[in-house]
């Protein structure tokens, strides 16, 4: 079912003078947002406050998801002044807490890890009490990306589940389990740092599949998680087949706490790096 009209609680409206300030930035700097590229909802709060989370590696993504916007076409070189450029961002914006994250890049070697490493040690040498979040691909499974991320040592490391298992066909390229792993081997590698996952609703999922979701996250020990509302980004996109009330977002929220969650940020309007400054 294809649900064309938006409830009340979904019309969110985007102001661009608000943005114009973080745009100008950007332009300069020749740097990416996912806030940006995903068409994301929160856009105006974000940059009106002084907050992006970056896409780093381009905006082009080697997978075909159907749920994201992101750019489907072959990746550019990978661009090695962005971390530096990054992390001028970084300082100019005086930014305390701050998410990167990435197209999916199976074209190159290690995923990309190596890039990731290097823009968290390029923000840390001009902003060392800046607290960093990344939120990685998968990597292929590829241990040694994970590893490299890991020893750069951000706070959080974050890796999206998207959806239940019954629908990762929309994750075309993804596999269900790779991704519960890439979260087990961040808590095996790195105890210390706290890792992060994301499910989106309004996929035609069923709710004791959300339940089981929040189980498998547990047992490869994710203690964070958001829960969003899935909006079809355009009309060749996966299409939305609910729009889910904000008193379920808040039920799930419960429910995911009692099962054994630290944190979990949970509503219609919710992102993976909405607010992420919160988990900590």
């Amino acid at each position: 079912m294809n649900i064309q009209r938006k409830p009340e609680w979904l019309r969110k409206k985007a102001n661009p003078g608000e943005q114009s300030e973080m745009r100008r930035l950007l332009a300069e700097l020749n740097l990416n947002t996912v806030c940006q590229q995903a068409l994301c909802p929160n856009i105006s709060e974000c940059f009106a406050s002084g907050q992006a989370t970056f896409l780093i590696l381009g905006k082009n993504c080697t997978r075909r998801c159907r749920f994201c916007t992101i750019d489907k076409v072959a990746p550019l070189p990978v661009d090695t002044g962005e971390p530096a450029r990054v992390a001028e961002a970084v300082a100019r914006l005086k930014l305390s807490y701050l998410v990167i994250t990435s197209p999916t890049r199976d074209d190159l070697p290690d995923g990309g890890a190596a890039h990731y490493a290097a823009t968290v040690e390029s923000i840390r040498t001009v902003s060392p009490s800046t607290q960093i979040e990344v939120l990685i691909p998968d990597f292929m499974g590829n241990r040694a990306s994970v590893q490299t991320v890991a020893a750069s040592q951000p706070v959080i490391i974050a890796h999206n589940i998207e959806t239940v298992p019954r629908l990762y066909h929309i994750r075309s390229g993804a596999d269900y389990q790779r991704s519960l792993e890439v979260l087990r081997v961040v808590d095996d590698l790195a105890p210390d740092i706290h890792t992060k996952s994301g499910i989106m609703l309004g996929m035609g999922e069923r709710e004791g599949e959300v339940r089981e979701v929040f189980r498998d996250l547990l047992g490869v020990g994710c203690m964070y998680l958001s829960i969003g509302q899935y909006l079809a980004p355009g009309r060749n996109s996966y299409p939305v087949q609910e729009y889910v009330p904000p008193e379920r977002f808040e039920t799930l929220r419960l429910q995911a706490l009692e099962t054994g969650f630290l944190h979990v940020e949970s509503g219609p309007y919710i992102r993976s790096s909405y607010h992420a400054e919160k988990y900590r």
